[in-house]
């Protein structure tokens, strides 16, 4: 006897049926060029230092970045986004390292910009690397300082534009430092460089990783009165707002996977370019919990990034853009 079919009018599994239905109707891409590659700058030659809490991330001496980079170039990453690892002897409570000329944020720009002068260069902007205190600003009395702080970032900024950084980075949430940074940068003739703010960058127990991967965690105390606290939603809206009203060119949200609704919410309110971060714990997860064998290491960076770009962002840092776009 034949079955007899239910009085369906709608049937969704019609549009899933083959390999090429599916991609005919997907909703979401997610390509090569929509990553940001970050990478760590150490001094020294022909170095490359594996990070432990961060599996297939390295530190590298500038001219081994470079190599490694031509690599990103070929699979149509032209986007990285620059990290120095400072040694402990170069840092001070003021961070000075970070503005000196000479320093290794700036050859490392130089080097990169000769090399490939079709990249997009984007260098991070904050203290926290450099400090000996490991906080993203000056502290006085046991509080980070807004203001003053601003200031040394203006400066950072300027090195790195002059260095020939496509986008300046401030990745601090000092409140003002996107409106003082573009006025500097104007007044010094450098209207063409970028401002890529972390518009919305929340404390979050997922950038351990990446404080090894720098040596600078916190010596004290936590980033609470600067970072933004994972509860809250509308002031992420009210930062975003601010920092476009300010000059910034592109907004950033971090982490990403725990921040969703974020960038679902902030892409309805701007039309500004907009990125995510997938931060080192959320990527470091994913690569333990697959060599534990938990899950297919390929399979989840391809689900996370593309739902990240369902979210709404443009672009996405994220340490697995190699991989992903070998596969892509």
């Amino acid at each position: 006897m034949q079955e007899k079919n239910m009085e369906i009018s709608t049937r969704l599994r019609r549009l899933r049926q083959s390999a090429a239905m599916r991609a005919l109707t997907r909703e979401t891409d997610l390509l090569p060029h929509h990553f940001v590659a970050p990478f760590f700058v150490m001094e020294g030659k022909g170095k490359k230092e594996p990070i432990p809490s961060m599996p297939g991330v390295f530190r590298y001496s500038i001219d081994t970045l470079v190599r490694e980079f031509e690599s990103y170039m070929k699979l149509s990453i032209s986007a990285l986004n620059l990290f120095c690892y400072v040694p402990n002897e170069k840092k001070d409570p003021q961070g000075s390292e970070a503005w000196r000329r000479g320093n290794l944020l700036e050859r490392a720009t130089k080097a990169i910009k000769k090399e490939f002068p079709e990249s997009l260069l984007m260098v991070d902007i904050a203290l926290d690397p450099f400090t000996s205190h490991g906080h993203d600003g000056l502290v006085e009395r046991g509080t980070i300082i807004n203001d003053k702080t601003v200031e040394l970032l203006v400066k950072m900024s300027l090195l790195a534009a002059r260095a020939g950084a496509d986008v300046v980075a401030p990745s601090d949430m000092m409140d003002g430092r996107v409106r003082a940074i573009r006025q500097a940068l104007d007044k010094s003739g450098f209207t063409d460089t970028a401002i890529l703010s972390y518009a919305a960058k929340y404390a979050s127990s997922f950038y351990g990783p990446f404080r090894d991967a720098l040596s600078s965690a916190p010596s004290f105390g936590d980033k609470k009165t600067y970072q933004m606290d994972p509860a809250n939603a509308r002031e992420a809206l009210r930062e975003c707002a601010l920092d476009e009203e300010e000059g910034a060119d592109l907004l950033l949200i971090k982490p990403a996977l725990t921040n969703l609704d974020i960038i679902a919410k902030v892409r309805a309110q701007t039309n500004l370019p907009l990125g995510a971060y997938q931060v080192s714990g959320e990527y470091s997860m994913i690569k333990f919990g697959a060599e534990k064998g938990f899950l297919n290491e390929t399979a989840a960076f391809y689900e996370t990034l593309t739902a990240i770009r369902r979210a709404g962002a443009d672009f996405i840092f994220t340490y697995a853009a190699k991989q992903v776009a070998e596969l892509l």
